[in-house]
C-alpha cells in the first residue's frame, strides 16, 4: 500500500484540524481489511459461522464507502445510506440484533420492529463514534484492540470460537496497522475513513452478539451486567461523540460541524506527544471497563449499573478541560507576579 501511495501520490491532505505535519497515505484501512477477512475465512474453516458472510458483505461495503471518501471525499449523507444499507443486511439476513433488553428500564424481550430500530440506531451510532475518534495516531486502533481483546478473550472462554477468531484477527490486523501508524517515520500510515469505518461496523456486531450471547445466565462466563460492560469497553467514542455534539448544539453550531474538541485534542495541548494521549486514554477505557466488572460482582440492578458507568465515563471526559483551565489559570498567575516583580 506505501509503495502504491507513493507511486500514485496518494495523501492525507492538511487541513485546520489535521495534527500531521507530513504528508501520509490513508491506505491502512485496505490492509487492515486484507489482514482482517483472511486470516477470519482461513482460521474458522469448519466451524459453524453462518452470519460470517453477512459480516464480510458489510465489511466490504464499509471498505469501499470509506477508500471513496478518503480518495475523492463522500458527502455524509451518502455514507449513513451505505452504513443503514450494511447495518439493513446484518440485522435482517444475518440475524444479528438485539432480542433482549436485560431488564434495562425494565425491558426484557422486545418484538421485531423495537429490535429492528434499536439495533440499526446502535449499528449507526457506534460506526460513527469510531469514525470521530480517529483522529491521532494510535488512538482508534488503539481502543479496538482493547475492545475486540476483551470481547474476544470472553468468547473463547464462553466456548464461541468462531467469533474469538474473529476478534483475535481484528487485533493482530489492527497491531500491525498500529505500529506503521504510531513508529512508522517514512513507512507511516493513517487508516482513512476506510479502517475507522470498518472498526466501526464490526464492534457494533460485537456488541450485540456480546448481549444476545449473555441472555441465558447458566453458562459459568456468564455477565448479567452484559449491557453495562459491553457500554463500558466503547464507552470512549461514545461519550466523546457525545459530548462535542453538546458543545457544538450549545454553541448554536450544528452537530455535525468538524472541531477540536474532541478528548483527544484536549489532551495533546497538555501532552504533546500522540503516543502518550492514546496511553492515557486506553487506560481510562480500561479503568471503567474494571469499573463495570466489578459492579456486576456486586450484582447491582443492570440500570444501576449502567448509569454509574455512563456517569464516570462522563466525568473522566470533564478532566482534561479542567487540567487546562488549571494550567492557564497558573499561566496567568505566573505572568501577573512577573508584572509585579517588574
Amino acid at each position: 500500500m506505501l509503495r502504491v501511495a507513493r507511486a500514485k501520490k496518494i495523501f492525507e491532505p492538511f487541513g485546520k484540524r489535521k495534527v500531521h505535519t507530513a504528508i501520509v497515505p490513508p491506505l491502512g484501512g485496505v490492509v487492515i481489511f486484507i489482514g482482517f477477512i483472511v486470516t477470519t475465512v482461513l482460521a474458522s474453516d469448519g466451524l459453524s459461522f453462518d452470519s460470517l458472510k453477512f459480516i464480510i458483505v458489510a465489511v466490504i461495503l464499509m471498505l469501499f464507502i470509506g477508500l471513496k471518501d478518503d480518495l475523492v471525499s463522500v458527502s455524509a449523507r451518502k455514507k449513513l445510506v451505505v452504513q443503514v444499507f450494511a447495518a439493513i443486511i446484518l440485522i435482517t439476513m444475518g440475524n444479528i440484533r438485539f432480542t433482549n433488553l436485560h431488564g434495562i428500564f425494565g425491558i426484557h424481550d422486545i418484538g421485531f420492529i423495537a429490535s429492528l430500530t434499536i439495533s440499526l440506531f446502535s449499528i449507526i451510532v457506534i460506526i460513527n463514534a469510531f469514525n470521530l475518534i480517529d483522529g491521532i495516531d494510535g488512538l482508534a486502533s488503539g481502543l479496538s484492540m482493547m475492545a475486540a481483546t476483551i470481547f474476544g478473550v470472553w468468547f473463547f472462554l464462553a466456548g464461541h470460537f468462531e467469533l474469538a477468531i474473529m476478534l483475535f484477527a481484528l487485533v493482530v490486523s489492527f497491531f500491525g496497522f498500529f505500529l506503521y501508524n504510531v513508529f512508522g517515520n517514512t513507512n507511516k500510515l493513517f487508516m482513512g475513513d476506510a479502517g475507522s469505518l470498518i472498526i466501526g461496523i464490526v464492534i457494533s456486531i460485537l456488541v450485540i452478539q456480546f448481549n444476545e450471547l449473555n441472555i441465558i445466565k447458566t453458562s459459568p462466563y456468564a455477565i448479567g451486567g452484559a449491557p453495562a460492560v459491553s457500554f463500558a469497553i466503547i464507552i470512549v467514542p461514545l461519550i466523546d461523540t457525545l459530548r462535542v455534539m453538546t458543545i457544538r448544539i450549545s454553541q448554536k453550531k450544528s452537530p455535525f460541524t468538524a472541531d477540536n474538541n474532541h478528548i483527544h485534542h484536549r489532551l495533546l495541548s497538555l501532552y504533546n506527544s500522540h503516543l502518550k494521549v492514546t496511553i492515557i486514554i486506553v487506560s481510562a477505557n480500561m479503568i471503567v471497563v474494571a469499573i463495570a466488572i466489578m459492579l456486576n460482582k456486586f450484582s447491582l440492578n443492570y440500570n444501576i449499573q449502567l448509569l454509574i458507568v455512563f456517569l464516570t465515563g462522563i466525568l473522566f471526559s470533564f478532566i482534561p478541560s479542567i487540567l487546562i483551565k488549571l494550567r492557564n489559570s497558573q499561566k496567568q498567575k505566573g505572568l501577573h507576579t512577573v508584572e509585579q516583580v517588574s
